[in-house]
């Protein structure tokens, strides 16, 4: 019987989807207990001859393709979960490697805490390269989505939620507050995000409760492509669109809070800057600076 479907949504990332499989089929929980469903999300590459052979080389694991014309991450990974049968959905993405726990944490972690409607693990980065100087663990996270709350069990509270490329979700959760909302989330090359913090704070919103679990860990491969600062502007720029369309999305006064929010974090950001050019590292100053502007100019709608 499947307790658990990870699901892993691809666009044109046939190589890196083989070594986000690789990982997935080292699970130590038992094949007969999970399954993997890829959702092929209009790949031009050769995403579906390559995962046919490897599946094939697999026959000992549930693994199977679906595929989702509708462009969109969003729209992918609901057709993941739709076409999914575990209790439990792990989502992942196709630039990732999984640890041998990942499946058998995740299902510890759901019948430990009959209360928990959603979790997320640990997120680590994997470079292809050294990362520039300007890079600081403020700004990683718009390029990584690093996430480490320690090595205990907890709840995420306030501001923190699950990172997209690692997290569970309680399929009767998911059945009663909805899925991913098509209008955020990545679609083809357009960086658009914040579909993953919709639906948790939809969660929160109905008192629910979202727990982290370190044992559930990935490695996050970020290419030398996503280490130059025009790539760290342009995701920088659709993190504020993406906020922008979220909070409009619940009301104009949600909206406001967030420009206020924004102001109390080019306070910090100032405040960071400043340390940084007393420790002699004015690129690290310089990448913040470059993130906080961006964000800004998304929230205020300017895109480009």
């Amino acid at each position: 019987m499947i307790r658990i479907s990870i699901i892993i949504a691809t666009y044109n990332r046939a190589q890196s989807l083989l070594r986000t499989l690789e990982s997935v089929v080292g699970q130590s929980l038992e094949p007969q207990l999970w399954e993997c469903v890829v959702v092929d999300n209009n790949s031009r590459d050769e995403t579906q001859k390559l995962f046919a052979k490897f599946a094939a080389k697999h026959k000992g694991f549930n693994l199977r393709m679906v595929r989702e014309t509708q462009q969109g991450l969003s729209h992918a990974r609901n057709r993941g979960i739709t076409g999914s049968v575990g209790g439990i959905i792990a989502i992942i993405d196709d630039d990732e490697e999984v640890n041998p726990s990942f499946a058998r944490a995740y299902l510890e972690l759901f019948g430990a805490h009959p209360d928990a409607a959603a979790a997320g693990g640990k997120i680590m980065p994997f470079y292809d390269k050294t990362p520039p100087k300007w890079l600081s663990p403020i700004t990683e996270r718009p390029i990584a989505g690093t996430l480490d709350l320690g090595e205990r069990v907890r709840l995420f509270r306030g501001e923190r939620y699950p990172g997209g490329g690692n997290m569970a979700l309680r399929r009767t959760a998911v059945e009663k507050y909805g899925m991913f909302d098509p209008a955020l989330g990545r679609i083809g090359k357009k960086l658009l995000a914040g579909e993953e913090k919709d639906l948790f704070r939809r969660l929160q919103a109905g008192g629910e409760r979202i727990y982290y679990t370190p044992q559930a860990q990935i490695l996050h491969i970020i290419p030398a492509s996503r280490l130059t600062l025009s790539y760290f502007a342009r995701a920088t720029r659709m993190v504020g669109v993406s906020e922008r369309i979220r909070t409009l999305g619940i009301s104009r006064w949600a909206y406001l809070k967030r420009l206020l929010a924004e102001g109390v974090k080019w306070c910090a950001t100032i405040v960071y800057g400043v340390l940084y050019l007393f420790s002699f590292r004015p690129a690290k100053a310089r990448g913040l600076l470059v993130m906080r502007r961006n964000i800004t100019l998304g929230l205020l709608g300017v895109e480009a």
